[in-house]
């Protein structure tokens, strides 16, 4: 069995060495000798088909983790269905999850109340960073600023396990536009993907 350290940035240009020092001292002074594996993401938080954390999933699911480690909470997921469900998961293998900043152990009964409502916390502060987006975009634009996106006609990079979320959501009856919120791309992305598919399976 292993503990398992999973850290995670939400894009290339950041690094997740300031998440280290904690998680190290932590693992230093509570690993106890236990065998420990490290996962790591530079990757959006709200959607959990991420590479790092699939391998994580993996692992759980073969039984060779007795402990995650985290940062902080929103380090796995910024979505309350999404980190609750997990939370339910870890409950009933009797997998232990701790998140440092949050003084969060999912071992205890407290810490199984506490982290339903960092979930719900997490999302929140998600949808509020979203509005304030939209937001200033609404203002500027009423300033008459105006910015461009893609190319016309250039494609948008997608990572390959974006691609088999989409495949795969889609294959279980999830609609597109939920398609696209949950994986984090757009509906015309969506449907270039699916149609892709049913031309070359």
């Amino acid at each position: 069995m292993t503990i398992a350290v999973y850290e995670r940035v939400s894009s290339k240009a950041q690094d997740t060495k300031s998440q280290r020092p904690d998680l190290e001292r932590w693992v230093d002074a509570y690993a106890n000798g236990e065998a420990v594996k490290i996962y790591r993401d530079k990757f959006t938080g709200k959607t959990m088909e991420r590479k790092g954390w699939k391998q994580l999933e993996t692992d759980l699911e073969a039984g060779k983790v007795s402990k995650i480690l985290v940062w902080r909470l929103d380090r796995i997921g910024r979505t309350a269905s999404g980190l609750t469900k997990l939370f339910d998961y870890l409950t009933a293998k009797k997998i232990t999850l701790i998140s440092i900043k949050d003084g969060l152990d999912l071992g205890t009964s407290a810490g199984r109340l506490m982290a339903n409502v960092l979930a719900s916390v997490a999302q929140y502060e998600t949808e509020v960073r979203a509005e304030r987006v939209l937001a200033g975009q609404a203002v500027a634009k009423a300033n008459g600023k105006t910015w461009g996106g893609s190319e016309r006609g250039r494609l948008v990079t997608v990572k390959p396990e974006q691609v088999e979320a989409v495949k795969r959501y889609h294959a279980e009856g999830m609609k597109v536009a939920k398609i696209a919120r949950t994986v984090g791309v757009s509906r015309p992305t969506v449907y270039r993907l699916l149609e892709q598919s049913a031309t070359c399976p």
